[in-house]
């Protein structure tokens, strides 16, 4: 995957990437397969960022996102892939949510007549949740706590909303901006005036206007037989297998400067200089900031701005008879409600099954986040104790686990917080000055695998559009 050159010409890239993450990775796939010659240069010893699966005496463990979501799309991408025969579909028990209240795990409701019957939400949360089609828009940036207590009241941020935003975002609903983290929610009410009306539009849209069949279908969650850096390995592979993709890995950046006749001038640790008309940086906002630290202050300000919370995963292996509760769902979110500092734990072995192990189980939690960034911190010790006490009255833990894995994110996952628009559009100002430099990764257009991956098809489409245009 790595080629090697004299060190001290610069090295010609026409599309020169920054980033073997999934975003950087989608760009220089999509790049290749549009016919252009793109280079990524990767700082550590392997593409994939977040994405990572690794396989130990017989248990399988995710490192970052554990499933993607099916969309045209990502069909698409999987067919072109030839990754269709490695797809395994999530266990259909997985679309039960637990949440946890009063000590005890609670399934989310499923229907109305559950919504109906849940012990999660009272009389008056339902007698909120039926006026919501008549409370009407307001005109300003709300946090999702304000958007959610003002449409359905607070029992359904309590118990919904506040542990899904923990379990996507390991974020405070108090401090995310309705419109940047969940836009598809906010655009409901502002196109019509009611969630309850924008969900049945959607239906009723989606039902006149069916999506291609795809397997698995729309909006299934699936993943790989070898786990999601199956996908991650494929992009690589296009890539460097097409004839115009070339991957360097260890191949940190120490320095990027504009050169005087236009373009873009990078230097590796390695001492290897590249030179390329169009830099596409596709590292997290604080990596880009100081990367481009001396090449346009404000730009890095603005970047360095955005709060990447740490987040520890501790996942853990038991023998199935060690585990009281059927883990007949996806997983459990812990609301703050319960004051408890382990955001959720995902069942895995049931979200995947033949993933363990015979008679085994495997759960993966996670703790810290926003809210308690302290608690993910700690030793290897420190941090099971820290989450066992939280789950084991949940879910009837016994003992230790006999598999015990600990993968910590210093910075984890990008917060869309109140301002977070504001930021993007300074950033965006701030490149139209820097022409060849564009910017892309789960800090802007959305955190999911599969935003990063349409995000970085847009990008490349983009960029070849320019190029005709300023050659016609």
């Amino acid at each position: 995957m790595n080629t090697h050159s004299n060190a001290s010409e610069p090295i010609n890239c026409p599309y020169l990437v920054i980033g073997g993450g999934i975003s950087g990775l989608a760009t220089a796939y999509h790049l290749s397969r549009m016919g252009k010659t793109v280079t990524v240069l990767e700082a550590t010893s392997r593409v994939g960022g977040a994405v990572g699966s690794i396989e130990e005496d017989g248990w399988l463990r995710e490192l970052g996102p554990n499933s993607l979501v099916q969309t045209p799309e990502m069909a698409a991408l999987m067919s072109a892939l030839d990754l269709v025969s490695e797809i395994i579909e999530a266990n259909t028990v997985a679309k039960k949510r637990f949440v946890a209240k009063n000590g005890h795990p609670v399934a989310l409701p499923g229907s109305p007549l559950e919504l109906l019957t849940s012990p999660l939400f009272s009389m008056g949360d339902l007698w909120h949740l039926a006026r919501e089609a008549w409370i009407k828009p307001v005109n300003k940036e709300e946090t999702i706590a304000e958007f959610v207590r003002r449409r359905l009241g607070q029992g359904f941020l309590d118990w919904a909303v506040d542990p899904f935003v923990s379990g996507v975002y390991a974020g405070d609903p108090n401090r995310l901006s309705v419109q940047a983290a969940i836009p598809k929610i906010y655009a409901f009410e502002q196109e019509s005036g009611s969630l309850i009306r924008g969900g049945i539009a959607k239906m009723k849209a989606a039902k006149a206007n069916p999506a291609p069949v795809t397997l698995p279908a729309k909006g299934k969650l699936f993943s790989f037989k070898r786990g999601l850096q199956t996908l991650t390995d494929a992009l690589a592979t296009a890539i460097t297998s097409s004839g115009r993709g070339n991957i360097q890995l260890d191949s940190a950046i120490t320095n990027i400067q504009r050169l005087p006749e236009g373009g873009w001038s990078v230097k590796t640790v390695q001492g290897k200089t590249f030179h390329t008309r169009q830099l596409i940086l596709s590292t997290p906002a604080h990596v880009s900031a100081q990367l481009l630290g001396e090449v346009d202050g404000p730009l890095a300000e603005t970047l360095a701005a955005i709060e990447y919370p740490p987040v520890t995963s501790v996942v853990m292996g038991f023998d199935r008879s060690e585990v009281a509760h059927p883990l007949d769902g996806f997983g459990l979110l812990l609301p703050s409600k319960e004051k408890k500092r382990t955001l959720g734990v995902l069942f895995s072995s049931t979200l995947f099954p033949d993933r363990t192990p015979a008679g085994k189980v495997l759960l993966s939690a996670f703790i810290g986040g926003r809210k308690h960034p302290e608690a993910a911190q700690g030793d290897d010790q420190e941090l099971l104790d820290r989450v066992l006490g939280d789950l084991s009255p949940l879910l009837g833990i016994k003992g230790k686990p006999e598999f015990l894995r600990v993968k910590r994110w210093q910075q984890a996952i990008p917060q869309y917080e109140i301002g977070y628009l504001e930021l993007q559009e300074k950033i965006s100002q701030r490149l139209t000055a820097l022409p060849g430099l564009s910017l892309n990764g789960n800090w802007r257009g959305g955190i999911a695998v599969g935003d990063c991956l349409n995000n970085g098809n847009k990008l490349a489409e983009r960029l070849i559009e320019n190029t005709r245009t300023e050659e016609s």
